[in-house]
């Protein structure tokens, strides 16, 4: 990953955004030597929420929507 200081950056941003963009290679800010922002490139428009990335990631086992104890376990109703 690449380190700028900050006031490298500053005076050539674009030419920096424009290399990120096409190479997809991080660039690390730093100001007096200190990390203080990373500058990635952005996600594709594909993905409208983050979730779509986990789409067929996850197994679903058994009801999602039964309770996960049965009833004489519930404390409400023992009134307790």
């Amino acid at each position: 990953m690449q380190t700028l200081n900050a006031s490298d950056f500053k005076a050539r941003c674009l030419a920096i955004l424009d290399r990120v963009r096409d190479t997809g290679e991080p660039v690390l800010i730093l100001k007096r030597g200190k990390p203080v922002a990373q500058l990635v490139p952005a996600r594709g428009d594909s993905a409208r929420y983050p979730q779509d990335d986990l789409r067929g990631t996850v197994k679903v086992l058994g009801d999602v929507v039964a309770p996960v104890l049965p009833e004489d376990a519930w404390e409400a109703l023992r009134g307790e």
